[in-house]
């Protein structure tokens, strides 16, 4: 398997490196950045009061950031890939906490300047066009992404109201969810690019 590019374990990988080697061979890459930071991220969250599905949830959302911007050659590190997961993460699962408390949700790019701001106001129409793409997936994908994203409810309670044996089918689902819809979209841009 190919080691993550970085010649100097001091030294940033080059981004471009990084993407090539992603687009290579995804699933050795993903794995190899598992090995690295998901312990970390783990103990991160255990600490701080959260569970080892916590972990998981956390850390799969983050390494989706982390692809989906190398691949999209938006990825600028300053650090190790694993340091940028580890940071994301630990954004992430602090974000998470303050969710629960019900206190007002951060941008994530307030506390990781290397993050997109998803939650800022976008344009009606952008808006609009994705809410489309949700109800293309189906009812149950369109009543998961909105529990979650919208409705900010927990991945145990939505669990249970949608009759799942446990949180982390829950969260598998989502996932495939999600990458559906991000596909729908990618395919519908890349179509109107070609068009």
């Amino acid at each position: 398997m190919k080691q993550l590019p970085h010649p100097h374990p001091a030294a940033v990988p080059d981004a471009a490196e990084l993407r090539h080697a992603l687009l290579r061979n995804r699933q050795a890459m993903l794995a190899q950045l598992y090995r690295r930071a998901y312990p970390v991220v783990r103990q991160y969250v255990l600490s701080h009061g959260g569970s080892a599905t916590d972990a998981k949830d956390v850390f799969q959302d983050a390494l989706v950031v982390f692809y989906e911007k190398a691949v999209a050659g938006t990825l600028h590190l300053t650090a190790s890939a694993s340091t940028y997961l580890v940071a994301v993460s630990r954004n992430l699962w602090r974000r998470e906490l303050a969710r629960r408390r019900g206190e007002p949700l951060t941008h994530l790019a307030d506390e990781h300047g290397e993050l997109p701001d998803a939650a800022a106001p976008a344009d009606e129409q952008p808006a609009l066009a994705v809410r489309e793409y949700v109800e293309r997936l189906g009812e149950r994908c369109k009543s998961i992404l909105l529990a979650f994203y919208y409705f900010r409810q927990p991945l145990e309670q939505i669990a249970a109201a949608h009759q799942y044996g446990s949180v982390r089918s829950a969260t598998v689902q989502k996932f495939k969810c999600l990458e559906r819809l991000r596909q729908s979209v990618r395919q519908a841009v890349a179509h109107a690019l070609t068009a």
